[in-house]
């Protein structure tokens, strides 16, 4: 029992270092990009206030503000107005559109079903012939979806661009073309594996927590089966929206998944006839934290499905990954007596106890801000 408590003291005393640190935030920034009859172009940028105000303030030198409450956040990012407008790139043939933005808010701070979001409005002019737009977002660090649609034409084109890279040219003139089933499922393929690695930390921590059990394939095979059937049951409600549950609860949770694993890893050393049990309840919650990239797109119907498999497919694919290279390199290990199996436990355990310990810390510093502010 000294080791787990350690662990927890030095989780503690490094908690400054952690609060800094992110899981994965695919899809926590979404955008809607439309062209209008009237020769203009907007966008609807929905993002997490806190991180944004970090960025701008990083940018410009400033000290991070932490925790801020809704007012600090609202008067900070309105002072940051001009920054973000400098930020946002809309290029028609190469040739970049004046961007003007204004402020708005969604949700509500004090409620965790609704966590608070604002909302960036861009707009500016289309010049005319214009043929090929394209889009560039340069305040996220993560990969993220833009939905391009024109008024009085058909369909809508989304994009998956990873953090301020450039989106590939988009016809202004033409109808949006519906994807093809292949389409969609090489893309959300793709993005369900790069939704683990090497953007999910707290779902690659779960997995190594498995396979650092044990050296035996059967106790493996076990517990990840166990953890894809509960995360593929719950994606799938969560995403026909027959079950929901806030990010700001499930979030902790899979931090706290990441640390129970790890620590009894650590204390019993085996495989329990509860653990596989325990890892299909933490799968439920890691499946609801699968579902947040996908739910807010609002995909047409005829996609949802493929769009549902091949993302979870990919994520599969992503384990598998983080599996085999964790073989490998305890085989590497083991062959050259670098490290122990209680040392490999050992950082599982701190990684997932620095991870809970912030996320705990950031919420509860937030209700204490609004409690006071």
């Amino acid at each position: 029992m000294i080791r787990p408590l350690c662990e927890v003291v030095m989780a503690f005393a490094l908690l400054p270092i952690a609060a800094g640190a992110r899981a994965h935030e695919i899809g926590t920034t979404r955008i809607s990009f439309t062209l209008h009859q009237t020769q203009t172009w907007s966008a609807e940028v929905i993002t997490p206030p806190t991180p944004l105000l970090n960025r701008l303030e990083a940018a410009a030198g400033q000290p991070l503000s932490s925790a801020p409450d809704v007012d600090a956040l609202r008067a900070g990012l309105d002072g940051f107005r001009r920054d973000i407008a400098r930020k946002i790139e809309v290029k028609f043939d190469g040739i970049a559109s004046p961007v003007a933005v204004s402020l708005a808010w969604s949700g509500e701070s004090a409620d965790a079903t609704r966590p608070l979001a604002v909302v960036l409005h861009a707009y500016g002019p289309v010049p005319a012939g214009a043929r090929n737009v394209t889009w560039r977002y340069r305040l996220v660090y993560s990969t993220y979806p833009v939905v391009f649609s024109s008024e009085g034409m058909q369909g809508s084109e989304t994009q998956w661009l990873e953090a301020d890279t450039q989106s590939p040219p988009v016809s202004v003139l033409a109808d949006r073309r519906s994807h093809t089933t292949l389409e969609i499922l090489a893309q959300y393929l793709a993005l369900g594996f790069r939704h683990i690695v090497p953007e999910g930390l707290d779902h690659i921590l779960f997995v190594l927590g498995i396979v650092l059990l044990t050296t035996e394939l059967k106790p493996v095979l076990v517990q990840v089966t166990a953890f894809t059937v509960a995360h593929s049951v719950t994606l799938g409600l969560t995403m026909y929206g027959i079950v929901s549950l806030s990010p700001r609860i499930v979030e902790p949770l899979i931090a706290l998944s990441v640390a129970y694993v790890a620590i009894e890893n650590v204390v019993i050393g085996r495989l329990t006839v509860w653990r596989p049990a325990v890892v299909f309840g933490f799968g439920l919650l890691h499946g609801m934290g699968f579902a947040g990239a996908l739910r807010e797109l609002r995909l047409p119907h005829r996609e949802l499905l493929p769009a549902l498999v091949s993302f979870n497919v990919g994520i599969e694919l992503a384990q598998l990954a983080i599996i085999t290279a964790a073989f490998l390199t305890i085989a590497l290990w083991h062959r050259h007596n670098i490290v122990g199996w209680a040392v490999e436990n050992d950082i599982g355990a701190f990684m997932g106890l620095v991870e809970l310990d912030a996320k705990a810390i950031e919420f509860c510093q937030t209700r204490i801000g609004e409690l006071i502010g």
